[in-house]
């Protein structure tokens, strides 16, 4: 019995497979492309409704049964219950995994992925607009990480699924137009975690359909 990931090479999805690896899960991979539009696919809205990728299916889910998961913060909530792993069992000390992780589903994610589209904008009106507005958002966020950086080795303290949940987008930090030398607490923590073989292992699985 394995987990079946729904997914493409995008932060999102990179988050759940360091978290698989770093949780010594067996899973298999099931890319959706979604530049060909295969996450509207009756078959992936069946297990994800909002037609986003990633998405999970635990053939040996709760009560034995099998169970499909969809948000990539669900899912991460998910596997640290069902590991044990990478979630404290205390209320007090699960409250700041809990923080940063909506922390980074609302913000630090949503608000570099504007940077990324607008990019891509042909109109130079609108490029410029939204270039400065998200821009200036991502770097905020960035600022806030680094500051809780400065006071803990991760973000709630220890090792969490907040963390691979916010590297996810880290990893992208170039295509964000950030620097991490200008966030020199982030920059040890990045540093820090992909030292790891289990992140090393989750960047490496194919996500994608490419060559």
């Amino acid at each position: 019995m394995s987990i079946v990931l729904h997914t493409w090479n995008t932060p999102n999805g990179r988050k759940i497979s360091v978290a698989l690896e770093e949780m010594n899960l067996a899973y298999t991979v099931k890319t959706v492309n979604i530049m060909k539009g295969e996450q509207f696919s009756p078959d992936f809205l069946r297990i994800s409704p909002n037609n986003k990728i990633p998405a999970i299916v635990d053939s040996d889910g709760p009560e034995g049964r099998s169970t499909s998961i969809f948000e990539s913060g669900a899912i991460l909530l998910y596997l640290g219950e069902k590991t044990g792993r990478f979630l404290p069992d205390s209320l007090r000390d699960r409250i700041p995994v809990l923080e940063w992780l909506m922390w980074q589903m609302g913000g630090f994610g949503p608000m570099p992925g504007q940077v990324h589209h607008f990019r891509t904008v042909e109109s130079e009106v609108d490029r410029k607009y939204g270039l400065k507005r998200y821009s200036e958002e991502t770097s905020r966020l960035y600022g806030v990480l680094d500051r809780r950086l400065a006071k803990v080795e991760f973000v709630a303290g220890e090792l969490s699924v907040a963390d691979f949940a916010i590297l996810g987008w880290a990893w992208r930090h170039e295509r964000h137009q950030i620097s991490l030398n200008q966030y020199p607490n982030v920059k040890r923590w990045y540093e820090t975690l992909w030292a790891r073989p289990g992140v090393q292992r989750g960047f490496a699985v194919k996500l994608d359909d490419a060559s």
